[in-house]
């Protein structure tokens, strides 16, 4: 399995405001906008996403990872004994996607564009 891309969620009470100030301060510009999350790039493949909450999950990640084979990654998640805290899911944006959380609390969206 490879690591293709890895980017920050931050979670946000105001997404058009915190847009606003990050395209303003950092000249990001908007690659993703699906409503309820925002992904930013400067255009050298940097990113990041806002998120209030998210579609389907129960938690908002705290970071996506994107690898090539997420059914690798989620058989090595549960043979690590991780908690798995949203099961495998094809969404309907064309993502196929799944978290575990760490232990130290944090919660890794792992998916694969579809």
């Amino acid at each position: 399995m490879k690591v293709e891309r890895v980017v920050p969620n931050l979670s946000v009470d105001d997404l058009a405001e915190t847009v606003r100030q990050h395209t303003a301060v950092l000249g990001l510009r908007v690659v993703m906008d699906h409503g309820w999350i925002v992904t930013l790039d400067d255009r050298a493949g940097h990113q990041l996403s806002l998120m209030t909450t998210d579609a389907s999950a129960p938690v908002n990640p705290d970071v996506s990872i994107f690898v090539d084979d997420v059914h690798e990654a989620l058989a090595a998640a549960v043979e690590a004994g991780l908690e798995i805290v949203h099961p495998l899911t094809a969404e309907t944006w064309g993502v196929t996607r799944f978290f575990y959380r760490d232990a130290s609390g944090r919660v890794v969206n792992v998916g694969t564009h579809t």
